[in-house]
């Protein structure tokens, strides 16, 4: 499958297929197929990202103790790891600088 490049805001969970749209933070190679991942994954983050809104108002649940918050902290790591598979090198770079995947995904 051919790979197109893409501008991916993980801040704003937007992937622009211009440069110049929107503000991003990194740049990713991908089929089409990994672009619906992300998507995908864009979409789940959004609503983790809803429950945990709820759950912060609960304030007797530590964070630590928090499965909203889990969920969300998961799904943001399977991000990160599949841009740093799909990234270009700088963008791969930055992600490792960031320590936030649990190991190192193979390019």
């Amino acid at each position: 499958m051919t790979k197109k490049r893409y501008y991916v805001s993980v801040q704003a969970g937007t992937i622009m297929e211009n440069q110049g749209d929107a503000a991003y933070e990194l740049e990713i190679d991908a089929t089409d197929f990994e672009l619906k991942l992300l998507h995908d994954l864009f979409q789940q983050m959004h609503t983790a990202d809803y429950h945990s809104f709820w759950r912060a108002h609960v304030v007797a649940v530590p964070y630590h103790f928090d499965e909203e918050n889990d969920t969300y902290d998961k799904l943001l790591q399977q991000v990160y790891t599949l841009l740093y598979q799909n990234g270009t090198p700088e963008t791969q770079r930055h992600i490792a600088t960031m320590n936030i995947l649990e190991q190192k995904p193979l390019s």
